[in-house]
């Protein structure tokens, strides 16, 4: 059974939000998500979601362990709380695929801002899981947020396909691992959680991989590379995001990457020739300004009392 911990404005004042600390890690995370996106269109021709997931856990695993073990850190791996590991993986792994296939079928900028609904998420299911209150502002948040969607996505029989649907479908599994990345950190070692989460999706993806063609792919050098660079770029953009949701509430830390979404858009108007779609930035920004009034809102629950 997981801990309800206190609301956000009963917590001690060692664990108020450290905001701008988070944002430094959320930088290293914004750039490397966008780099494994373009790395991940590099390599989608040859190898399947479930085997881009595999051979990108197995770079990821074997990078922590060798990192663990220089620092002496072996003993963060020990398994703890593997219940709720599993919980957070399966959230993630199964955002992980539709975020990927996404990107293969609809535009960049498109993914990310369908992908930046996961602090609304968030903020929806921490009442009930991390025990933070819902307020008339989050509620309010959530509302216009989800009509922000609506604009992106445009939910018509001419735009509406099932690359909007997974990307959307994404984000809410994003929103799960968040919260229970939440969680372990209050009491596992970010190794082990990073640990845990490649081991974990590497068997998942392996069952899925041989599930669905009853082989596992041998690239070729070329794309052997770019699942090198996925594996490095999701494992540090893991390690970025998980070090800012130890130093800061869930519903703060997630909407600070929104920051991706004019980088990305300009990356696949450059290599892919994708078009700078302007409901897709009213929408984001609908979504953004959502995001604003409850970071603005829980910053104000989390200052001191005088």
């Amino acid at each position: 059974m997981v801990a309800v911990p206190l609301p956000a404005s009963h917590a001690p004042a060692e664990h108020r939000p450290h905001v701008l600390k988070a944002a430094l890690w959320m930088t290293g995370a914004i750039a490397s998500f966008s780099a494994m996106a373009v790395a991940g269109r590099m390599v989608e021709h040859q190898v399947n979601v479930f085997e881009l997931m595999t051979y990108r856990s197995l770079v990821g695993m074997a990078i922590v362990a060798l990192v663990a073990g220089l620092r002496g850190r072996l003993a963060d791996l020990a398994p703890h709380r593997l219940q709720l590991h599993g919980l957070r993986n399966l959230c993630h792994f199964t955002g992980q695929n539709l975020w990927f296939w996404a990107i293969t079928v609809i535009p960049l900028a498109q993914v990310f801002a369908l992908e930046f609904t996961a602090p609304l998420w968030v903020a929806l299911i921490a009442p009930f899981v991390l025990g933070e209150r819902m307020t008339r502002t989050r509620a309010l948040a959530a509302a216009a947020g989800f009509a922000g969607i609506l604009i992106v996505a445009r939910p018509d029989p001419a735009h509406l396909n099932l690359g909007i649907l997974a990307a959307a479908a994404a984000a809410i599994g994003f929103a799960g691992s968040a919260i229970f990345t939440k969680i372990l950190t209050r009491t596992e070692p970010v190794f082990e959680i990073l640990f845990w989460m490649t081991l974990m999706q590497t068997v998942f993806g392996l069952i899925c991989a041989f599930g669905w063609q009853g082989h596992l792919t041998i690239p070729t050098a070329p794309v052997a590379a770019g699942l090198v660079l996925i594996g490095c770029a999701g494992l540090l953009a893991h390690f970025c995001l998980t070090t800012a949701l130890s130093v800061a509430p869930a519903s703060i830390v997630m909407p600070l990457d929104f920051a991706r979404l004019p980088v990305i858009a300009v990356v696949g108007m450059l290599l892919y020739g994708e078009p700078l779609d302007g409901f897709v930035f009213l929408g984001a920004a609908i979504i953004f300004a959502a995001n604003f009034v409850n970071i603005r809102a829980a910053a104000r629950a989390a200052r001191p009392r005088s």
